[in-house]
């Protein structure tokens, strides 16, 4: 699979690095924000992101939905696959995600980084 670029929106600066450090390994090149705005900026500013890793829980009051919420208002970013991830995962917040469009749900402590990663690769190769 030829190079491609993920943003990464993760808050926690210690699993953000783990994700880009696995990310790279995996031949992806990483973009990588804390925030909604972060990100949004990531959004508008690079032409080729492919692919968008996403937290649930975000620096500030915001989370991952919101950011979807915001990004499904631009056209042009309504195609990227999302993959969101969380540490809980009620039916209630797995069934808003899946409203919204995302790929895949993950619970952090029922996958590991690789299985995400795999399942992303596969996503970009269809």
């Amino acid at each position: 699979m030829e190079e491609k670029t993920v943003l990464v929106i993760e808050d926690e600066i210690p699993l953000q690095n783990a994700i880009r450090i696995k990310l790279e390994k995996s031949n992806f090149r990483v973009i990588t924000s804390r925030t909604i705005k972060e990100a949004m900026n990531h959004l508008k500013d690079v032409e080729d992101i492919d692919v968008i890793w996403l937290d649930h829980y975000l620096v500030g009051k915001d989370t991952g939905l919101e950011f979807i919420k915001q990004m499904k208002k631009h056209k042009e970013f309504k195609h990227l696959p999302i993959f969101a991830i969380s540490n809980t995962a009620s039916e209630e917040k797995i069934e808003e995600y899946k409203k919204l469009g995302v790929e895949k749900f993950y619970t952090k402590s029922n996958f590991r980084l690789d299985q995400i990663i795999t399942d992303m690769q596969s996503c970009l190769e269809k």
